[in-house]
């Protein structure tokens, strides 16, 4: 039974309440904080090697560590809940269950910060949710959680909850700063950062909501002990939404020290594959990371066992590996047409652009086109060989990560799968009947298939 840090306390009856967080051990984490320095807080942090649990993956103590600290000037925490990934809905789960645990997480943070206002950016389409974490810090500030000098300590903050309009780029930090500051939701140019240029043009922390809640089992045991679990730089455990042809899809905490395989096959986990189909494919970490064949996704090609840890599934770089991005874990079998998949990643990246980039505005527009005739059964042999220079020409030339995005399914899914988009091609009539199925893609590597 893998170890549970945040989602041990999910199935109690009245969790989101206020009380019966509080009679199980909720705010205790808090009031530990409190009694030590802003400045050993975020030492903790740095301590228990917490990453991001957005998708970069980056040390979030060292995040912390490079906020500016001019003098006069106010500094914002800002909760990243724009949870948009095609495949991931963990943080969705989290506040809608376990809002105090957010909530928690953000008072901790806020007070090694120095931050007296935060702000909870939440996703338009997360209508209903939005009304739970208001009520969760109402109930936090009825008893000295919140508001002024919190339990006599000096520190004063507030929470403030804002709705978004539903648009995939304000995932991005500095779009949702726009955002939150009232304009359209275009990603800024860095530098500056908004470590020292953010909200209101003050020194800003934007972070995950995974990520934050993550911290008060970090204060609660103790950095090092947090940092004990998982495996080298993969510490603590890991939300991961699994979807897709899997029988038991839901939100799972692992401790980043299971294979691949047993994530996807294991009663605790996902369950198999229904219908005693065969694994096809899977993309590991949301939409934007490579979609993995596979015989790379359970074993690496050195031959080793691939694990569910930042290194194991960026192992190979993106030749042969993916990454952990969100966590989303997509699951496909024989039965699924990767040429239509890429086809509705390609066509929600083009109408999530938001055009600032003509690599990102005109690239994802085309290969979208593209794609389309691919899978009508309109294509030619060169539209694969154009779709592989449009990723090319949009990967690393647009200001946010976005451009990168869509790219990189493109990119990998003709990369590992280009005899089924070939198949597309040479068999348009057949292609509209059927799917290509596993082919080779389950083979054992090093296996050559005659």
């Amino acid at each position: 039974m893998g170890r549970k840090l945040l989602l041990e306390k999910a199935h109690i009856e009245g969790i989101r309440n206020y009380d019966v967080y509080r009679k199980n051990g909720g705010y205790t984490a808090m009031e530990k904080a409190f009694k030590m320095s802003p400045a050993d807080v975020v030492e903790e942090v740095k301590k228990s090697g917490l990453r991001g649990r957005g998708g970069a993956g980056f040390p979030t103590g060292m995040k912390w560590s490079f906020l500016a600290k001019p003098e006069g000037v106010p500094r914002y925490l800002v909760c990243n809940a724009d949870e948009s990934e095609p495949g991931t809905f963990k943080d969705r789960y989290l506040m809608e269950f376990l809002p105090h645990l957010l909530i928690e997480g953000l008072i901790i943070s806020s007070y090694a910060l120095g931050v007296n206002t935060t702000y909870i950016y939440i996703r338009g389409e997360f209508a209903w949710i939005p009304d739970i974490l208001e009520q969760a810090i109402a109930e936090a500030k009825q008893n000295n959680f919140l508001g002024k000098n919190i339990l006599g300590s000096g520190f004063d903050c507030e929470i403030y909850v804002h709705r978004g309009a539903g648009a995939y780029i304000c995932g991005e930090e500095t779009a949702l700063i726009e955002s939150l500051e009232g304009k359209r939701g275009n990603p800024r140019i860095k530098p500056p950062f908004p470590a020292v240029k953010g909200l209101y043009d003050c020194p800003t922390v934007v972070n995950n909501v995974e990520t934050l809640a993550a911290v008060v089992p970090i204060i609660e045991m103790g950095g090092e002990e947090y940092a004990k679990i998982g495996i080298g730089k993969s510490t603590g455990t890991k939300l991961i939404s699994a979807c897709g042809n899997i029988n038991k899809p839901g939100v799972y905490e692992i401790d980043m020290t299971i294979s691949v395989e047993e994530f996807i096959y294991s009663d605790e986990y996902c369950g198999g594959i229904p219908n005693g189909k065969r694994l096809k494919a899977c993309i590991p970490g949301g939409s934007s990371v490579p979609i993995l064949p596979a015989n790379l996704l359970l074993t690496t090609a050195k031959g080793e066992k691939r694990m569910m840890t930042y290194e194991s599934l960026a192992d190979g770089g993106f030749p042969t590996g993916s990454m952990m991005g969100s966590g989303g874990f997509i699951v496909l079998d024989e039965d699924q047409c990767v040429v239509r998949h890429t086809y509705s990643l390609a066509r929600f990246y083009r109408h999530e652009s938001c055009g600032q980039c003509s690599p990102c505005r005109e690239g994802t527009g085309w290969m979208e086109k593209i794609l389309y005739n691919i899978e009508t059964g309109k294509g030619k042999m060169s539209d694969i060989d154009l779709l592989w220079d449009i990723q090319s020409k949009i990967e690393g030339n647009t200001i946010c990560p976005l451009g990168d995005a869509a790219a990189w399914p493109v990119a990998a899914a003709i990369r590992h799968f280009r005899d089924e988009f070939e198949w597309h091609v040479l068999n348009p009539d057949e292609a509209q009947k059927r799917n290509f199925g596993l082919a080779h893609y389950a083979d054992p590597i090093g296996v050559s298939v005659v």
